[in-house]
């Protein structure tokens, strides 16, 4: 039987002094004021601490082993003696087979929500940073958190839906029993204008879905019912070792488990508030180590150093330097900590250190220190003990027999679950929440008051649907007409649309590329009128206007107008029609002035002779629209 001795001792280090090496170590009752280590890298922390934990494991005790690593909490393994191998579990998060479940959320009273949600927010600004949540997303994101903790198998799943999902927001508002949270999701985000919510919302679900999108983790914090319950743990002195090796994890995702698993442990161990002061002495101390626990050491984290020594739960803490902690953090480290423990640590570190162990140690002497070797200041009794140095042991001898892969077994037996059973849960989880959000939509009558649209902005009739579109076939529309539809509708089949729009040419409107084709072997690039159709009016007109800029765009001189003649005499009239007889110009005036490049190709058409320089009259227009009405008609 288990008897909790306060005196007992558990060794770490051996004096140095004068040549004498005399083991010794920290009273049960004092490990509760707390232990701090620091120091550099491979001066022998994870020694050191790894040897507090293989004598817990002989001596009976119950502590949780954090590891950023890996490397220690595998070790570790190999010490679980075969009456204990079933107090064990190994939470192993990159075990996808069989993830063990962890709720943060689960079983949360009144009284703790508010350190839940305020240890969560800590974990996220950890890894996410302060800067990058405004006050807006901090308020929204603690409200939810807060609704759901008073929801019965709330997850962190939860919150984006919350955020997104009005049935299943409404479903929690409903049971909310905190009049500020309900306030706030009935009078405050209910009114929100949509752009408000938007500016905020999205943020939040970036930050969360960074996890929630990830199998490893989600499969883990997405089940309502945690594996194993820590209280029960606490007071029946169970071993919890988790493996966050962020180099199979990640980082942020090790950041965040390793923050939740701290805050839950610490709610675990303030539940034993509910006990008398004769029954807290009964139980035994719970031990928790957190090597490199910068990682984890949020704002909350300086709450659990001032209060966890009143619950019986002793903190053993190990990282590098002193600026890997916030200001907060360091703060109630250097005021809470009873025992101190530094190996050799940089420049900075021993000046901030120097105040703590002058006069009897230098700020040079903690620059110099070797290989194990470390100057401490001990609680003894209660009473923190001068600063003295000492040298840690070597590593305790691991047993002849392993046990490991048993010890892996049964806790993976014990508290996993298939990955299957999992992910077909979660599923279900998820499709409910799509069907609440994308509920089925019945047919409603058209709406009648809207304004109708006119010009370029002007609504066009909805395509139908049916079931060729869904082979393949293209949509198409009763109503609406493809572009140019009308200026290709009356041309000849054997005209393409290329050949259309070979001139370069501006058109002024449909009807005039509808009634043109070109006319090959006319220099002035002219268009000759299409048999068929009788032309309007309007097509005349806009007939004449574009082929009188053609004339001026090539800067040829208008010619001599002549007199129109009747129709009934064109058949009669077998004269040729009179050639315009170009000005004569004296060659001394030609002198005056140096021909400009229009003036020179002036020149040069004098110079041709009469019947060469012959040009057709601009019949479009001077004769008159009948006749030109029966050319375009193409009547002999």
């Amino acid at each position: 039987m288990y008897l909790y001795d306060k005196n007992r001792i558990t060794y770490f280090a051996e004096t140095d002094r004068r040549n004498k090496r005399i083991p010794f170590g920290i009273k049960a009752e004092d490990r509760t004021r707390h232990m701090y280590i620091i120091g550099k890298t491979g001066m022998g922390k994870s020694t050191c601490i790894e040897n507090m934990v293989v004598q817990d494991i002989k001596n009976g005790e119950g502590f949780a082993f954090i590891d950023p690593h890996g490397k220690s909490a595998a070790l570790l393994l190999d010490y679980i003696p075969e009456d204990r191998v079933k107090d064990v579990v190994y939470f192993a998060p990159f075990d996808t087979d069989n993830p063990i479940s962890f709720n943060v959320m689960e079983d949360v009273g009144p009284d703790k929500r508010h350190l839940v949600a305020n240890g969560l927010m800590s974990a996220f600004k950890k890894i996410w940073g302060p800067e990058t949540f405004s006050a807006r997303m901090e308020y929204i994101l603690m409200n939810a958190l807060l609704a759901l903790l008073e929801y019965p198998d709330s997850t962190l799943l939860g919150v984006s839906r919350m955020l997104t999902d009005k049935a299943y927001r409404k479903k929690i508002v409903d049971n909310v029993k905190d009049p500020s949270v309900r306030a706030y999701w009935v009078d405050e985000f209910a009114k929100y204008s949509e752009n408000y919510a938007k500016e905020a919302v999205p943020g939040i679900q970036n930050k969360l879905g960074q996890f929630t999108s990830n199998p490893l983790i989600r499969n883990i914090i997405g089940q309502p019912k945690s594996s194993f319950d820590l209280r029960k743990m606490m007071d029946e002195r169970k071993i919890l070792i988790v493996n966050l090796s962020k180099g199979q994890l990640g980082e942020g995702n090790a950041a965040l488990l390793g923050g939740m698993i701290i805050t839950k442990i610490y709610l675990a161990a303030m539940s034993r508030a509910d006990l008398t002061e004769g029954e807290l002495k009964k139980l035994p101390n719970f031990y928790m180590y957190v090597d490199e626990f910068q990682n984890f050491a949020n704002e909350s984290f300086a709450d659990i150093l001032s209060e966890a020594r009143k619950y019986k739960l002793a903190l053993t803490v190990a990282h590098q330097y002193i600026k890997q902690m916030d200001e907060k953090v360091a703060d109630a480290v250097f005021g809470n900590v009873g025992t101190q423990i530094m190996f050799r640590v940089g420049a900075p570190d021993a000046e901030v250190l120097e105040k703590e162990y002058a006069p009897v140690f230098t700020a040079e002497d903690m620059v110099s220190l070797g290989l194990t070797q470390i100057y401490l200041k001990l609680m003894i009794d209660g009473v923190a003990s001068h600063p003295f140095s000492a040298v840690t042991i070597g590593p305790i001898a691991p047993p002849v027999k392993s046990l490991r892969e048993e010890v892996f077994a049964a806790s993976r037996t014990t508290y996993g679950h298939p990955r299957e059973k999992i992910e077909r849960e979660i599923a279900e989880w998820f499709a409910g929440a799509s069907e609440a959000q994308a509920p089925e939509r019945t047919p409603s009558a058209p709406r009648t008051d809207r304004q109708p649209r006119s010009g370029a902005h002007a609504e066009r009739p909805r395509q139908k649907f049916t079931s060729q579109n869904l082979s393949g076939q293209a949509f198409r529309s009763e109503k609406v007409e493809k572009p140019f539809a009308r200026a290709f509708k009356d041309l000849p089949k054997q005209e393409s649309k290329e050949d259309i729009f070979k001139p370069k040419l501006a058109f002024q409107t449909v009807e005039l590329s509808a009634l043109a084709q070109p006319q090959s072997g006319n220099r002035s690039g002219a268009f000759a009128p299409t048999r068929g159709k009788r032309p309007s009016a309007g097509n005349l007109v806009g007939l004449k206007a574009a082929l009188a800029d053609i004339v001026e765009a090539e800067n040829k001189p208008a010619p001599t107008p002549i007199v129109p003649v009747p129709v009934q005499n064109l058949a009669q009239n077998t004269q040729p029609i009179p050639a315009v007889q170009p000005k004569i110009v004296p060659e001394e005036k030609k002198a005056e002035a140096p021909a400009r490049p229009l003036e020179q190709k002036k020149e040069i058409q004098k110079e041709i002779p009469q019947e060469e320089k012959r040009e057709e009259p601009n019949i479009i227009k001077e004769v008159p629209e009948d006749v030109l009405t029966a050319i375009l008609r193409g009547d002999d």
